[in-house]
């Protein structure tokens, strides 16, 4: 299990975009591993490499890593990516969470019904706009740097750019009222 991070996924953004993510950030190769078939994934189970049975799983420092949030919490330590003490850990966490709340609405709009997906697109968008960019776009007018965290990246900043970036295929000019996150 030495060398590049080995990825584990679906051929498809989902739960692991934020890890490629993060891994790109840090300047890191991988190698990606996808799984195409159920098959695919019930050799992963009957070999017990899945903790919950479950991916994604990143292969990295002699370890099969499950469980998103683990991962990403591992990789953003392991790559300065993580604050320099316990308090811009404990913000980069709060930040991260929110974000992952708007992600995870945007996530699965596409799985809506019809019928559904237009009342869906207008709450992710008035959560958004209302919730969480104006944290966001607060923090960093109050900051007076570039990042949400101290004075360099954190995952906390490559985490909404992710979002931002998702929030933007559904409604391209969300962020026209959050000059600083543009």
């Amino acid at each position: 299990m030495a060398g590049k991070p080995k990825l584990h996924y679906t051929k498809g953004r989902g739960k692991m975009e934020s890890i490629r993510w993060l891994l790109a950030a840090a300047g890191v190769e991988f190698e990606e591993e996808f799984i195409e078939t159920k098959e695919d994934l019930e050799k992963l189970r009957n070999e017990g490499v899945l903790l919950f049975e479950q991916v994604p799983m990143v292969e990295i420092d002699g370890m099969r890593m499950v469980q998103t949030r683990a991962i990403l919490s591992y990789l953003a330590a392991k790559y300065n990516l993580y604050g320099k003490d316990l308090k811009e850990r404990a913000w980069i966490d709060m930040y991260v969470e929110g974000t992952t709340d708007l992600m995870g609405m945007i996530m699965y709009l596409p799985f809506q019904p019809a019928d559904a997906k237009e009342k869906n697109l207008a709450l992710i968008t008035e959560r958004a706009t209302t919730r969480y960019f104006p944290v966001y776009e607060k923090a960093l007018k109050d900051h007076g740097q570039d990042y949400l965290v101290g004075n360099k990246l954190s995952w906390a900043d490559i985490h909404l750019l992710e979002a931002i970036l998702m929030a933007e295929e559904c409604k391209p000019d969300i962020l026209s009222a959050f000059p600083l996150l543009q």
